[in-house]
């Protein structure tokens, strides 16, 4: 994989400060897209789902009770259904974001949608779901070469990194039906594999 597919920290780190930016000041205005976008960007990088998987999900497959949260996918690729597990930061944008929802007027029922179009009353389609990251990237003043997968990239190349390179870890998390489709995130830490390698016998 081409290691410019995915997000450096500073690139995330950017990105996140200005979609979290431009939520609070759309909050205050009682605009919905932003606050919308900065979910995404922020779903994107905190579950590694795919665009489908992620335009898909309805409000019940978000589990928040725990301090670790979790979701099931029900529609994933290959027609398998996942869990999959986020951090404590992520469920509290998610009860905040829940609870936005309801303050707007968006229904948040077991079978309503998660991400709600406004032209539709449905669900986001992909490709809506893939010009809101576009144009929270644009804000950010990233490269225009990303997409809404590069957030899954990132998310598992920063996952395997955290997780002591458990590389059957990585591959429940974004699904994957083989271990060979999950490798490709080991070839691009070679940097890591580097710095190990200088600290040999030293």
């Amino acid at each position: 994989m081409d290691p410019g597919k995915f997000l450096s920290p500073g690139e995330v780190n950017r990105l996140l400060q200005s979609v979290r930016s431009r939520a609070e000041t759309a909050v205050a205005q009682g605009r919905k897209v932003p606050v919308r976008d900065c979910f995404i960007v922020d779903l994107g990088l905190s579950t590694g789902l795919r665009v489908m998987e992620i335009a898909l999900l309805n409000c019940g497959d978000v589990f928040l009770e725990d301090p670790i949260g979790c979701l099931v996918v029900r529609q994933s690729k290959g027609g398998r259904k996942r869990l999959v597990r986020f951090n404590g930061a992520f469920v509290r944008h998610c009860q905040d974001y829940l609870t936005w929802k309801r303050s707007v007027g968006e229904p948040t029922g077991p079978d309503d949608p998660l991400l709600l179009s406004s032209n539709t009353g449905s669900h986001m389609t992909t490709r809506a779901v893939q010009k809101a990251f576009k144009r929270a990237a644009a804000k950010a003043g990233l490269p225009c070469r990303y997409s809404i997968h590069s957030l899954r990239h990132t998310y598992a190349c920063e996952l395997y990194r955290a997780s002591g390179y458990n590389l059957r870890l990585v591959q429940k998390q974004l699904g994957h039906a083989r271990i060979a489709t999950t490798q490709v995130y080991a070839d691009v830490m070679a940097p890591d594999v580097q710095r190990a390698l200088e600290r040999m016998y030293r």
